[in-house]
């Protein structure tokens, strides 16, 4: 059985980043990296022009821009982001993301574990 997340919870390993995700021609594309109490690491390719509407998280969020580049709107406020770029949202508020060109970015949630 192949596992959901390309790192397990309960031992150290190490996982590849590069290539990403899937390539994708026209969506989006998701994969669990880790997943653990309170923890959340998703690897996600978007195909340029491709957009994740308003929408908000109860975790605490970080996004971590790979390659490629999008309008991230957070608040109201649009932040043009690009390889390199780390982006902090506290939890509830509201964002959405559009790829200007083909994006791979790296989205860690994290929340208090009720393990």
């Amino acid at each position: 059985m192949k596992p959901s997340a390309l790192l397990p919870a309960d031992r150290p390993d190490v996982c590849l980043l590069a290539p990403p995700a899937a390539n994708v021609a026209h969506g989006i594309v998701s994969q669990a990296v880790l997943t653990a109490p309170g923890l959340r690491v998703t690897l996600f390719r978007f195909a340029a022009g491709q957009e994740l509407s308003e929408h908000t998280s109860t975790a605490r969020v970080l996004v971590q821009v790979l390659s490629g580049g999008c309008d991230f709107v957070a608040a109201g406020h649009t932040h043009a982001l690009r390889a390199g770029h780390l982006l902090h949202l506290p939890p509830g508020v509201v964002h959405s993301v559009k790829a200007t060109e083909e994006l791979t970015m790296l989205l860690t949630q994290a929340s208090n574990a009720s393990a």
